[in-house]
């Protein structure tokens, strides 16, 4: 019966029905703070969050985790504040401040809460702190994250009380995961898009890019997926510049996101007129907005502003836009650098990549490696004794593995061979004594003592131009990739379950642990199938389509 009140408002569609539906539509990116709004000042960040989800023409909102590694409120802080709308929030969350246990706690706490939507992020390496900087963790990285939630998604299992196993209760997350596709270098480039490969397998459900201004490099995403038989929305990331913001993504001073020289010239230009390039970079906003609906990508992510009538802005300004100008745009948005990595030939027609022409240099290298600085005499020798000595079932195996079992519990035996072994993967490897072993899975380089993250799964998106996002080296997965290449092992980097080491393992024998089956390279039982990998779909090996 009509009570005299107004009707309720039609419930919005929630954001995995927008991502995995038919229409084009537009997502928010709201950045929280370092400190809290006093009670006697309006509290801004909330109120722009509200705003933008009462906004009609927004689907979403996604709400940042301390980008740059500076410490801000958390992004579940924000969304609780906007509870009518949780569907609609996507949660950002990074491994750079808390170990896998702080992970699994914040996801019990962000489904125990109505949080679904969560993009699972390595993190920028933290860049400030109380009294100094901060201690990164970076236990996980994204693939481990990923996995993660697919397990609680799955029903996580774990000891029970009296040891018969316990499961939990299945969450049900829909997992986003990021991929950088602004890599100058095929050494930096292939190792994103191969673990974007493996993030998907792990339970990944959607893609966003990282960002950059040249709309061949976002849409090559799609053309690996599509060559790949995987299927996934792809998110159009576009971030609003300013000048000053575009000369810190030129100097590459945000991990992730870059200004080309030929971008640059174009925001000196206008940023030296009456409006400093406010129309210029608010047009540029929406034209790629449009490129991105033209391309037919899932959902278009404006970040770069905190002002919700900016965004409104923006995007009728995309939505004004005739039904074909968006393929003029596309020509226009094309700020590349020279000799820029493609992993696709160009398509004249289009200006995009031709999906059917995979990059002919980069099949000829596959065919005929080139030499490389990193495959040391050390390596090959490395290669050599694994396969004598470290590969399963074969040569000495079964012998090392009865020598280890006796090792292992004498008094006098076993301290000596730790410490043999410890004198001996320190001068070799630089080892740091994580008695749980990568240098298989990174071609016998140790990722403890070359990557900032230590990551055993592949690259972060940080790094600039094949230098790590910290400057201080090179990034230790182009390194590995080249060695792999090198053998033509480097499809390799798209396969396998993410690598997590146990800290149980810590200052102990590695090749004890390896050999006794203590360690991650222990037979697994294989994970199941990802079920948005075209069945008839074959691995790809080195010199096929990709």
């Amino acid at each position: 019966m009509h009570n005299g009140s107004p009707p309720a408002a039609a419930a919005r569609p929630s954001y995995r029905n927008l991502l995995l539906g038919d229409s084009f539509c537009y997502g928010a990116e709201v950045v929280t703070a370092r400190g809290f709004s006093p009670p006697q000042q309006p509290d801004r960040i909330r109120e722009l969050a509200e705003t933008l989800l009462a906004d009609p023409r927004i689907g979403y909102i996604s709400i940042t985790d301390s980008p740059g590694g500076v410490p801000m409120l958390p992004a579940d802080w924000l969304g609780g504040l906007v509870s009518s709308q949780r569907r609609r929030v996507v949660l950002h969350l990074t491994c750079k401040d808390m170990n896998r246990n702080g992970l699994e706690s914040a996801c019990w706490r962000y489904a125990a809460t109505g949080f679904d939507n969560v993009l699972a992020l390595t993190g920028d390496y933290p860049s400030g702190g109380f009294g100094g900087t901060a201690r990164p963790v970076f236990d996980l990285d994204s693939l481990g994250l990923i996995q993660l939630m697919r397990s609680m998604n799955e029903g996580l299992t774990i000891p029970g009380r009296r040891g018969a196993p316990q499961t939990l209760p299945a969450t049900d997350f829909f997992i986003g995961c990021a991929v950088s596709p602004f890599k100058l270098r095929e050494s930096e480039l292939v190792p994103q898009y191969f673990k974007l490969l493996r993030k998907l397998r792990a339970g990944a459900r959607w893609v966003i890019p990282q960002l950059g201004y040249d709309m061949r490099k976002f849409n090559e995403v799609k053309l690996l997926l599509a060559a790949r038989g995987m299927e996934a929305p792809v998110i159009g990331n576009v971030y609003l510049l300013t000048k000053t913001v575009a000369r810190m993504f030129h100097a590459g001073k945000l991990p992730g996101c870059v200004v080309s020289d030929s971008l640059m010239d174009d925001v000196n230009k206008y940023a030296a007129g009456k409006d400093k390039g406010r129309k210029f970079f608010r047009e540029l906003a929406a034209k790629q907005l449009a490129v991105f609906k033209g391309l037919g990508f899932a959902a278009g992510y404006l970040g770069g502003t905190a002002d919700a009538a900016v965004f409104a802005e923006i995007i009728e300004m995309a939505e004004g836009f005739g039904g074909e100008d968006w393929r003029e745009f596309l020509k226009q948005i094309r700020y590349g650098r020279p000799g820029e990595f493609f992993l696709f030939e160009h398509d004249p027609a289009t200006g995009l990549g031709d999906p059917s022409r995979v990059n002919s240099e980069y099949l000829q290298s596959l065919r005929r490696p080139p030499r490389s600085k990193e495959v040391t005499l050390g390596y090959r020798l490395s290669r050599r004794v694994h396969d004598v000595a470290f590969t399963r079932g074969k040569a000495l195996w079964g012998v090392m593995r009865r020598v280890f079992s006796r090792v292992d519990n004498s008094r006098i035996l076993g301290p000596f061979s730790y410490w043999l072994e410890r004198q001996a993967k320190q001068l070799g490897y630089g080892c740091q004594d994580c008695g749980d072993c990568s240098l298989p899975d990174c071609a016998y380089l140790c990722p403890l003592a070359g990557c900032s993250k230590g990551s055993r799964n592949g690259p972060c998106g940080g790094s600039a131009d094949g230098r790590c996002e910290l400057g201080d080296k090179e990034c230790f997965w182009t390194r590995v990739y080249q060695r792999l290449k090198y053998y033509g092992e480097s499809e390799s980097l798209a396969d396998g379950p993410p690598v997590l080491h146990n800290a149980d393992l810590l200052h102990t024998s590695s090749w004890a642990n390896t050999y006794l089956d203590r360690d991650h390279h222990a037979p697994q039982e294989p994970p199941a199938g990802n079920p948005r990998e075209s069945s008839g779909q074959k691995s790809t090996k080195p010199g096929d389509s990709p």
